[in-house]
């Protein structure tokens, strides 16, 4: 079905897909949109390369968190 999608739905699948991992990952973070969209701007080749390993999934989603931690610490 993804592949069959255009380039813009297939943005859209993912990012409910990457949400929906967040949330069950990480339950109740207070930045799984901001994540979400921040993974979003990743190739979609890419993103489905990282749906398909949790470990590399879980290290771009504490890079994107450590990234939005820093920008409020500076605001």
């Amino acid at each position: 079905m993804l592949a069959q999608a255009a380039p813009q739905e297939q943005k859209q699948l993912l990012g409910e897909r990457i949400y929906a991992l967040i949330d069950r990952l990480y339950p109740g973070h207070k930045d799984a949109g901001k994540i979400t969209g921040m993974m979003l701007e990743i190739d979609n080749s890419e993103l489905i390369m990282m749906l398909q390993d949790l470990d590399l999934f879980k290290s771009k989603v504490e890079e994107a968190s450590s990234v939005l931690q820093s920008a409020a610490k500076m605001n």
